[in-house]
């Protein structure tokens, strides 16, 4: 079935797996089903299990703060342990200190840091 008005329209990884997501960034949804949700990744669709991830019904404007699991891919060791994805683009960038706003690099957006929102490090089930 197709997302409908109030349904959830935006998802992003809410457990510490690999699923060829970026942890932090949000996914446009294409399909929902009892089980799974297909999002669009890279202007392809890809089918993850719906209790991996977490909803919202529009696209939050905040950099979620992401920490660095084991597995991490490519982010810079100096990073330290957490970094930033941005809620545009889906860079992800290093966070020093505690500050309440960045800008992006890539897309120069500048946003608020989802500090109290530090939700993709933990491991629950996400449902709606």
């Amino acid at each position: 079935m197709a997302a409908t008005p109030g349904e959830p329209k935006w998802a992003r990884l809410h457990a510490d797996v690999n699923h060829g997501l970026r942890r932090g960034a949000w996914y446009r949804v294409i399909r929902l089903t009892e089980d799974d949700v297909v999002l669009e990744v890279n202007r392809a669709p890809l089918r993850v299990p719906r209790h991996l991830l977490e909803f919202a019904t529009s696209l939050p404007r905040r950099w979620s703060v992401v920490s660095r699991l084991r597995d991490a891919v490519k982010p810079p060791p100096e990073w330290g342990d957490r970094y930033a994805a941005c809620p545009v683009c889906r860079h992800r960038a290093p966070i020093k200190g505690r500050p309440l706003t960045m800008r992006c690099h890539r897309c120069d957006g500048v946003f608020r840091i989802a500090w109290e929102d530090m939700t993709v490090s933990r491991r629950y089930d996400a449902t709606l």
